[in-house]
């Protein structure tokens, strides 16, 4: 059962843009543009123009998502995700160390906000408005990276103090919303690995005219990384999905990008066996 393999993760990671709108230049821009529309142009002002340390801390949280969106499944539009208890000791290990960099990168910018103000101020000389800049006792609530695990609910357990006519359509309709979202989680892996297989294909045949097309070295990595991933997280022990993974893993196992780019014979014989699995699957 999936209640029993898999938990929710619900992540919220939340950082400060350092944007403004800046309605005064906008309407400038409108007027010096002639344009009818007082919604024709808007201007946004970088508060922190010519710094990068809270682009650090954006990209940081970035990183994260997307490392986050990888080791996961969709499962609600609120944003919890499945994890694979397979997954779970590893990704809460790396999730602290990320807490622990992002913790890092903040306390050192609050560390440098005031003079970072103060050098905004020269590099967006008349653009510049003191009073755009959250002081610095609230900065530090502008950001936050937080995390909570939830079990995976059972179908049809729906346990409150309601009639049972009501009960019973609740249940239903939430035992429609979870096989809804273990099949979107299910296809996101399909996707996956259809995506990961499609791009091998296209990489490794030739143009029009007849020359190798280039690939970078990531085309193999890539592809091996998302193999590892997928054996934790078919969470539904999908026999199709995994003997696809098991061919395309046993297909590239050993291989560098190099031996692929040097060797056409094999080149075209990887080909040939990553189109056959494209073809042996109802993607």
């Amino acid at each position: 059962m999936i209640q029993n393999s898999s938990v929710l993760v619900d992540l919220n990671l939340s950082v400060w843009t350092g944007r403004k709108m800046d309605k005064k230049t906008s309407n400038e821009v409108v007027a010096a543009k002639s344009a009818r529309s007082k919604n024709a142009a808007t201007v946004s002002k970088h508060l922190l123009a010519g710094n990068d340390t809270l682009s650090k801390i954006q990209k940081h949280a970035a990183a994260v998502r997307n490392w986050h969106y990888e080791q996961t499944l969709p499962w609600s539009d609120g944003g919890s995700r499945l994890l694979p208890m397979k997954s779970f000791f590893d990704y809460k290990a790396k999730l602290s160390e990320f807490e622990n960099d992002f913790t890092d990168l903040i306390t050192n910018f609050i560390r440098e906000y005031p003079v970072l103000v103060s050098a905004a101020a020269f590099q967006l000389g008349d653009l510049f408005d003191r009073t755009e800049y959250p002081d610095i006792t609230d900065i530090y609530d502008k950001f936050r990276f937080k995390y909570v695990f939830l079990p995976v609910p059972e179908m049809g357990d729906f346990r409150v103090d309601i009639g049972a006519e009501v009960k019973s359509e609740l249940q239903l309709q939430y035992d429609s919303f979870y096989k809804a979202k273990l099949d979107e989680a299910m296809k996101d892996m399909w996707d996956r690995m259809h995506n990961s297989l499609s791009k091998l294909s296209e990489r490794l045949d030739y143009s029009e005219n007849g020359v190798k097309k280039v690939f970078r070295d990531t085309l193999v990595t890539n592809a091996l990384d998302m193999c590892g991933m997928l054996s934790n997280l078919n969470v539904t022990n999908d026999p199709k999905l995994e003997e696809a993974r098991r061919k395309l893993e046993q297909t590239l196992s050993g291989l560098e990008a190099t031996d692929l780019r040097e060797s056409p014979a094999l080149r075209d014989e990887v080909k040939t066996k990553v189109d056959d699995i494209l073809k042996s699957f109802d993607f």
